[in-house]
């Protein structure tokens, strides 16, 4: 065979690869609303950018006839790329070919681009799309899995790992994406499951769909398992590239800085009159947020679970901060099992990559209820409690309203080392509210009162008077300074200017052991 009949030999095994499972294969996908591995490719990576590795990659099982169906590539598509400029390595679970099932040799594709990526700190973006372990290949395909997993663990907090469920993930597949920092999901044609409708039925009578066991709905809602929820397949696509905009691309590097025309010392007369009268009435953080960070920078991690607290990436003079938020709208903004597991892994990505956290607090306390306590409220809130200990990036509070007891303590505060603590001249900080404080410290006097309602009345008054303010914890030096609620955006950018170069260091030991 001559050069040039190699060339063309080439040119067609690369074609074939490309090809996947064939055309038949390619139109069911669509037909299903999904688009194939290199079209999601495509969408994701920056035009021209893609670079693919193991093209010629075949399955090594000889057993059940699969010697006879080899395609080039396998079930996988992986190689490195660009979003923005910025690199990523990717991999692509490919239906089309053998479902997207996991042989060894596809778990071997994506080993390669995971050791390649922690050896230069580059992310990871895995589009997974697979019937789970590859049965023909028994306990090996089981291996790759286990390798891979393993992968996923010693790249936490040194590369950013992101994962998008792009159609099913069943069993062993789900470890591996449940291991990364965000996931995605596609509304309707995507899934996650430990086991599947048919074994539920067998097992517990239950009658499940697809979708109502595992979900994207499910799993952005109820569970919390995944972060973003997309109506199809571009959506999801986009909303990576989005958030790429955020994050840095190791634990060494900073986050992209992003110039946004808005004044650094802009202040909002909106917020002079945002807190009610009513000390008890609702009002939208999420107004607050937008209207303090560079506009239009907000972006919400984790929307539709656990809105009583409110999570994301925003900018402020064009860097990177991650912002942790009550929301009154919702329970009052009261901490409790969701909200506490959800901000306390956004506060530990967030430090683990070099990102400034600013709270926005306004919160009565931790909700009461046998459910919350046998469900391990203790530990689900020691969690977040541990993550703003154990964080040493700038850590800035702004109290906006209530700061009620164990939850003053765990949200920042300058006893778990907040660094820059502020608070609104409506803030009140107190370990409890004025009418539960009188009921307990006043009791006997009440109870022997001719008139206690009156009484009661004058002492939750006397009590407000004096707690319900933020200058006595600022006498204490527990808050820095108390601003006029316009006047938080540029505090907050002179704060984030002079923390720049914070360093802060735990004591030598090998982990911690988090409240699990």
């Amino acid at each position: 065979m001559g050069t040039k009949e190699k060339i063309e030999e080439l040119r067609r095994l690369k074609k074939e690869a490309e090809e996947g499972g064939g055309k038949e294969k390619i139109e069911k996908q669509h037909q299903k609303g999904k688009l194939t591995a290199r079209e999601r490719l495509d969408i994701l990576l920056d035009p021209g950018s893609f670079v693919e590795f193991d093209k010629f990659v075949t399955h090594r099982c000889y057993d059940f006839g699969m010697e006879k169906k080899k395609i080039p590539g396998d079930s996988v598509v992986t190689g490195y790329g660009e979003i923005d400029g910025r690199p990523t390595f990717v991999f692509a679970q490919d239906f089309t070919v053998f479902g997207g099932t996991l042989s060894y040799a596809h778990a071997e594709k994506i080993m390669k681009i995971m050791d390649t990526a922690m050896k230069v700190g580059i992310p990871v973006i895995g589009l997974n799309d697979s019937g789970g372990a590859r049965i023909q290949e028994g306990v090996v395909s089981l291996a790759g899995y286990a390798e891979v997993f393993w992968r996923n663990v010693q790249a936490s907090g040194v590369i950013p790992q992101i994962s998008a469920i792009m159609g099913p993930a069943a069993g062993g597949a789900v470890y591996s994406p449940a291991m990364t920092d965000f996931i995605f999901m596609v509304k309707d044609t995507s899934y996650m499951f430990i086991t599947g409708p048919d074994v539920v039925k067998t097992v517990t009578h239950e009658d499940v769909t697809f979708n109502e066991l595992g979900g994207a709905e499910v799993h952005t809602k109820e569970s919390g398992v995944a972060h973003f929820i997309s109506k199809n397949d571009e959506g999801c696509l986009n909303g990576i590239r989005k958030l790429f905009e955020y994050i840095p691309l190791n634990n060494l590097d900073d986050p992209p800085v992003k110039k946004i025309d808005d004044p650094p010392d802009r202040e909002d007369e909106i917020l002079q009159s945002i807190i009610p009268d009513n000390p008890n009435q609702p009002y939208d953080m999420k107004q607050v947020i937008n209207t303090v960070v560079d506009k239009g920078s907000f972006l919400e991690v984790h929307k539709d679970f656990g809105q009583n607290i409110i999570v994301g990436f925003s900018r402020f003079d064009g860097k990177v901060a991650g912002i942790i938020a009550q929301q009154p709208m919702v329970l009052a903004g009261v901490l409790n099992i969701h909200s506490s597991v959800k901000a306390a892994r956004f506060i530990r990505f967030c430090d683990a990559f070099n990102i400034p956290i600013v709270t926005f607090e306004d919160v009565p306390g931790f909700m009461p209820g046998m459910a919350q306590e046998h469900g391990g409220i203790i530990k689900h809130g020691a969690k977040l409690l541990y993550a703003y200990s154990e964080a040493t990036v700038p850590k800035i509070t702004v109290v906006t309203r209530k700061s009620y007891g164990g939850a003053y303590c765990v949200l920042s505060s300058k006893e778990v080392r907040g660094d820059i603590n502020f608070a609104w001249p409506s803030a009140e900080v107190a370990v409890m509210g004025s009418e539960g404080a009188v009921n307990i410290v006043y009791r006997r006097a009440l109870k022997e009162a001719e008139n206690p309602q009156e009484l009661r009345e004058k002492l939750i008054q006397e009590y407000k008077d004096k707690f319900a303010n933020p200058y006595v914890a600022a006498s204490y030096g527990y808050l820095d300074d108390v601003i006029e609620p316009k006047e938080t955006r540029k505090k907050i950018i002179w704060a984030l200017k002079m923390l720049e170069n914070k360093q802060d260091k735990l004591p030598p030991k090998k982990h911690g052991n988090i409240p699990l």
